[in-house]
């Protein structure tokens, strides 16, 4: 019996030649930049209805009230258009409505903050083009592709801006995004965020609200905070991850899957060095699974955290990923789930986890 019949796949899907994201340097143009600021394809159907809140945790469905409420408050400006930059040689921008131009969403790791963020961009009432979401290091990456004024020239029109994981790890770039932030509110631009924590408050799985208003200092009188409480629920109620697959197996699936890419993992550690995390999204286009064999526990800290950038752009696009070797809660030293970094490195953990389970199929006769 050939591997395609055992495996349950067709001749045409067993005869696929596997991608390979070490072969990959992509370019990615600032319009693009600009043009992916929308919730990433996980959640492009998400909205606030299809948030399932945990019945024990009554703070997750006052936050979707909230939420809704202030989605609806973000109705078009009249006069919004006629804006120029810093208010020189046009109308005056017209007065922003009173109270809160911002929500931050404070709480753990697999509470649905990016789902409750993305339903809120879906359900501001403006046009798609006047919606901005992208995670802090995307906000930073376009800062560096278009310059600090035209990022502001290019954003200041728009109704809404949500930042998902706002960093607080590295003070300068903290300082140049508040700094964007309060230039983005002064012309009436409505805000949301998440954040990570900074280095050495560890809490219990939490992000924290006072560390991330006072990094944010002026703007913190903007923001209304919203705590979410619960478990994380990729893991509510689940089985447990699955257990690593054998070099074999990873193999015979990467050939016999469509779209699918097979990458050896020390070396494609070694690739993500070489490739800027800007461009981790489009080093990902058109795969259908990620096939990883020997599987390693992570070397450095710069290395995890490029890890980190990845596993975030995969989650965002769904791509299963199927590997061999060392089981993804394993990835990471204990001196890393000590650190300052622990908090992302929790979420990685949770989403490869949550893929490697999607990944399951792949191996099922069909």
């Amino acid at each position: 019996m050939s591997s395609s019949t055992a495996a349950g796949r067709s001749p045409i899907a067993a005869e696929a030649t596997p991608l390979s994201l070490c072969a990959r340097q992509p370019h990615v143009p600032a319009d693009r930049l600009v043009a992916e600021m929308v919730p990433p394809p996980r959640f492009d159907s998400v909205r606030f209805s299809t948030y399932i809140p945990d019945p024990n945790q009554p703070s997750q469905s006052e936050a979707v009230r909230v939420l809704e409420g202030f989605a609806a408050g973000l109705g078009p400006i009249p006069g919004a258009g006629r804006r120029g930059f810093f208010g020189f040689g046009r109308a005056k921008s017209p007065k922003p409505p009173a109270g809160p131009r911002g929500v931050y969403l404070d709480g753990g790791y697999g509470v649905g903050k990016t789902h409750l963020l993305a339903s809120l961009w879906h359900a501001t009432p403006a046009e798609p083009a006047l919606k901005a979401f992208g995670t802090f290091v995307e906000l930073t990456n376009l800062v560096g592709a278009l310059g600090f004024q035209q990022t502001v020239q290019t954003l200041s029109g728009h109704r809404l801006l949500c930042i998902d994981e706002f960093e607080l790890d590295d003070p300068g770039d903290t300082v140049l995004v508040s700094t964007l932030l309060g230039k983005l509110v002064d012309a009436g631009v409505a805000l949301a965020a998440t954040s990570n924590t900074l280095p050495g408050k560890l809490g219990e799985g939490r992000f924290a609200a006072a560390d991330f208003l006072r990094e944010i200092q002026g703007l913190s009188a903007h923001f209304r905070t919203l705590r979410i409480d619960g478990e994380d629920y990729r893991h509510r109620g689940l089985p447990e991850a699955p257990a690593p697959y054998s070099d074999e197996e990873v193999t015979r699936t990467a050939h016999a899957t469509e779209g699918a890419s097979l990458d050896d993992f020390p070396h494609l550690l070694e690739h993500l060095a070489r490739v800027h995390p800007s461009r981790y999204g489009a080093l990902t286009d058109g795969l259908k699974a990620v096939c990883l064999t020997d599987v390693q526990p992570i070397p450095d800290q710069s290395t995890a955290l490029r890890l980190v950038v990845l596993a975030d752009r995969l989650y965002d696009r769904e791509v299963p990923v199927l590997a061999s070797g060392l089981p993804f809660d394993q990835l990471f030293s204990e001196e890393m789930l000590k650190g300052g970094y622990r908090k992302k490195y929790f979420r990685a953990i949770s989403r490869l986890t949550a893929l490697a389970r999607d990944a399951q199929r792949l191996t099922e006769p069909q």
